[in-house]
């Protein structure tokens, strides 16, 4: 039983930074690959990194490749993704995602969690 739990989300002022967490159960991360997306209200899902499984290969969207960092806790199963520089266009419900393969780019990922909000205001 493959679950997903996001946190580390919450309002913070712009310029600020987060650690958002993906703590999974039912699967390693080391043997998924793992997505972090995030859509905004009235906006289309947007994927902005990833880690693929194995080597744990990371990949970021153009739009926040400065900023933004993955990486995986293989004691503790959990991804996570800090987020530096925050920008009032980041606000938005952050998900990770799941996929039993290796790769984690250009994928339909299976398994979802139910996303943590991250809202950057002054």
């Amino acid at each position: 039983q493959v679950q997903l739990v996001e946190s580390g989300g919450g309002l913070v002022q712009p310029g600020g930074s987060l650690r958002l967490s993906c703590a999974a159960s039912g699967f390693s991360v080391d043997d998924y690959a793992i997505g972090w997306f995030r859509q905004a209200p009235g906006k289309e899902r947007e994927g902005v990194s990833c880690i693929s499984a194995g080597d744990g290969s990371p990949y970021y969207a153009d739009s926040v490749k400065d900023r933004f960092a993955v990486s995986r806790d293989s004691a503790k199963n959990t991804v996570y993704l800090q987020i530096d520089s925050l920008k009032p266009e980041d606000t938005a419900i952050y998900y990770c995602a799941a996929d039993a393969g290796r790769w984690c780019l250009r994928i339909s990922y299976q398994h979802w969690g139910r996303g943590t909000q991250v809202t950057v205001s002054s």
